[in-house]
């Protein structure tokens, strides 16, 4: 389970752009164009992953909407079988494009990210397979939403949401009122954003446990309008995911006691989400900094292990 580099040249991070272009150059020998680079890099590292996975794990891994098909060949390259693509949509997120004159723009407005769901192939059947590796299956009941199957969409509500009342940028209110603007009470009568739901990392998740590491000047909106163009933050990392999320799909994805393994940890997240769901982690980290601060978020949750605190409440 990662959250590995997407290849778009976020904010002109080596790591998520040259780097990958100029590994995927060295290892195949030849000049590639952009996506491709992105899969070749993919099927490297994925290939590795796949060596050490039991027959029938899942791997999950997270793409952008405008590179997570080359992201599915390098997977199904690296021998992976796609199982499902989640949707994961949020109301939070600013365009990253310049503004130009008239109203217009050369991008939309980022709303949602895609989850690849895959699979090692089975040793034989799906019953064999769990007999002999307990792998191969997903745990629909430890994942279901107010009693419901489990969907392959998760909503993010905003962090600024009650258990009463939510905020008028929050995807799932305006799905709700989108859906009774249209349809009869009685379909509406189940609210439509029933599904899970998970806001983003608030900036106090973000840096639990990590109040004997410095401070530093940190911009999570670098292009919205009208926000604070710095704050102190003791996590740098500029995409660190929602645990209420990572701790769904660690429950959906992993058995009881499992192993989680996340070749590109970054600040931690998959594996706090691991240790507060009971499963245990190694992590990869090439960066120092990242390293010294998953560490201290890893020790952090899991001495709230015993706690499942507010993860698992839908708050409406």
């Amino acid at each position: 389970m990662s959250d590995p580099p997407y290849g778009i040249d976020f904010k002109g991070i080596r790591w998520d752009g040259a780097t990958i272009r100029e590994t995927a150059a060295r290892r195949t020998g030849r000049r590639l164009t952009s996506g491709q680079a992105f899969a070749a890099w993919t099927q490297a590292w994925a290939s590795e992953a796949r060596r050490v996975l039991k027959p029938g794990a899942h791997a999950v891994v997270f793409g952008a909407p405008r590179t997570f098909h080359r992201l599915a060949c390098g997977l199904e390259d690296a021998g992976l079988d796609v199982r499902d693509v989640l949707c994961w949509m949020y109301g939070t997120g600013v365009p990253k494009s310049r503004r130009l004159p008239g109203g217009r723009s050369t991008t939309l407005k980022p709303a949602w990210e895609p989850i690849l769901l895959t699979r090692r192939p089975t040793a034989g059947t799906v019953d064999a397979n769990l007999d002999r590796y307990r792998t191969g299956e997903l745990n629909i009941d430890a994942a279901r939403i107010d009693g419901r199957y489990p969907p392959n969409v998760a909503l993010g509500h905003s962090a600024n949401c009650t258990a009463d009342t939510c905020t008028p940028d929050c995807a799932a209110a305006l799905i709700d009122r989108a859906a009774a603007a249209t349809l009869s009470p009685a379909s509406t009568a189940q609210r439509t954003s029933r599904i899970f739901w998970s806001t983003k990392a608030t900036r106090a998740e973000r840096d639990a446990g990590l109040d004997h590491l410095p401070a530093r000047a940190f911009d999570l909106f670098p292009d919205a309008p009208r926000r604070p163009r710095t704050r102190a933050a003791r996590n740098p990392h500029p995409t660190v995911k929602p645990l209420a999320l990572m701790r769904w799909l660690v429950r959906l994805t992993v058995p009881d006691g499992g192993l989680v393994l996340d070749p590109f940890t970054g600040s931690g997240s998959t594996g706090c989400a691991a240790v507060l769901e009971g499963r245990r982690f190694i992590g990869i980290e090439i960066d120092p900094a990242y390293a010294r601060v998953a560490t201290a978020r890893l020790r952090h949750w899991d001495r709230q292990a015993a706690d499942p605190g507010p993860f698992d409440r839908c708050r409406r």
